[in-house]
């Protein structure tokens, strides 16, 4: 159990769990400073989960793509429940099997018995259903799950709209990967808490094939934590999507890239004023390869440094900076392939060892890719004097 400043946490995991709804909270949480231990039945620390692209394409029900491999960071008989402060639960397709393994029913079960913090998301309530512990709970779900919920004693809540979720006591419920800034919000909320220098505003440089994890992860990070978050991208308005690349390691010599979420912008890039934002993120991924060309975009990125702001940016992302020649003299780092144009533009290079490293210097944070989400957003927190304690 966590001491009176430290929390602890469990995620149950699945093969083809969704891709997100794995993700962006197991990184959230260690973003601010809760330890995560995501563990699957029959697999070990180590071990990799398919994951699943759960998304919107205009047909009567979702679609489905291959997501990123996620791995595992404990392993499941190993575990102590009594350890943990919260459970969370993803959705996608794992829980159609994870609620017939009786394993996982009572793990569940000993956190509803304990009244710790059960956070479940979008299919994940059908494992909620066969521990048997929504009896005349307030919840709700994604959609199709409602009969279920509805025969297992539940009190089913439509989620109007998509990303609307519930408390009832020790349980949180959301419908979809939509809703992570309340579920997340609700889910520390309820672990004790408090969030003090939240409310900052925050510009993402969006385009199309961003890295797939690096535009949503931090985009839902910080929105969980109560900033407000505009996603711009050139040449396109509020509501239009931009689609994102998932890049991984499936045993090549380089990354394999796979069509990820589509990513629906909330701003428009024409009404950019950087006066009216506090720090700038720059997502990597392919996007930042066509961005460099554009003027306005470099524009944007020498203002934020003219004006000391933070610049916090990831990946492929340093290609941009690069480009706007704001890295002279700066300590940076960026993913490997990008070492020349961090070496071109005047700044000292610094070895991403391991992957997971970030670097700061003044207002800039860099980091090489997704795997250091964690700290990267951390130190953003850190940058605008954003901190969750409990």
């Amino acid at each position: 159990m966590g001491s009176e400043g430290y929390r602890s946490v469990l995620m149950i995991c699945g093969d083809y769990m969704e891709d997100y709804e794995a993700m962006v909270p197991f990184q959230a949480l260690q973003a601010y400073g809760i330890k995560v231990d995501a563990v699957c039945p029959g697999k070990q620390a180590g071990d990799k989960c398919a994951t699943a692209v759960h998304d919107f394409l205009g047909h009567q029900t979702y679609s489905e793509l291959r997501g990123h491999y996620f791995v595992l960071t404990a392993s499941f008989d190993d575990i102590d429940t009594s350890m943990y402060d919260g459970l969370v639960v993803p959705g996608g397709r794992a829980p159609e099997y994870l609620a017939l393994n009786e394993s996982v029913l009572k793990l569940v079960k000993h956190f509803s018995d304990s009244n710790k913090p059960i956070a479940s998301i979008c299919h994940g309530q059908l494992i909620l259903a066969g521990a048997g512990i929504l009896k005349e709970k307030t919840c709700t779900a994604y959609p199709a799950v409602k009969p279920v919920i509805v025969a297992a004693g539940g009190v089913w809540k439509d989620p109007e709209p998509i990303s609307t979720c519930f408390v009832d006591g020790n349980l949180i419920t959301g419908a979809a990967w939509p809703g992570h800034p309340e579920f997340i919000r609700l889910f520390v909320k309820a672990l004790g808490a408090k969030v003090t220098g939240s409310g900052k505003h925050i510009l993402f440089l969006c385009g199309d094939f961003m890295e797939d994890y690096e535009v949503m992860v931090p985009f839902q990070t910080l929105q969980a934590l109560g900033c407000s978050v505009d996603a711009v991208c050139p040449d396109k308005n509020i509501g239009d999507k931009c689609p994102t690349a998932i890049h991984d390691f499936e045993g090549d010599q380089t990354y394999s890239e796979k069509m990820g979420h589509n990513f629906i912008l909330n701003a428009n890039f024409e009404d950019v004023t950087v006066e009216n934002y506090d720090a700038l993120v720059i997502p990597g991924g392919r996007a930042p390869e066509y961005l460099a060309l554009n003027e306005k975009v470099l524009s944007i990125v020498k203002q934020f440094e003219e004006k000391k702001k933070l610049i916090a940016s990831i990946c492929h992302g340093q290609q941009i900076l690069a480009a706007a020649d704001v890295l002279k003299g700066k300590r940076c780092t960026a993913y490997p392939s990008v070492k020349l144009n961090v070496l071109l533009s005047g700044a000292d290079w610094l070895e991403p060892e391991p992957i997971t490293t970030c670097f700061r210097d003044g207002n800039l944070v860099t980091a090489a890719a997704w795997p250091a989400h964690p700290q990267f957003i951390s130190q953003i927190m850190g940058s605008l004097g954003i901190k969750v304690s409990f």
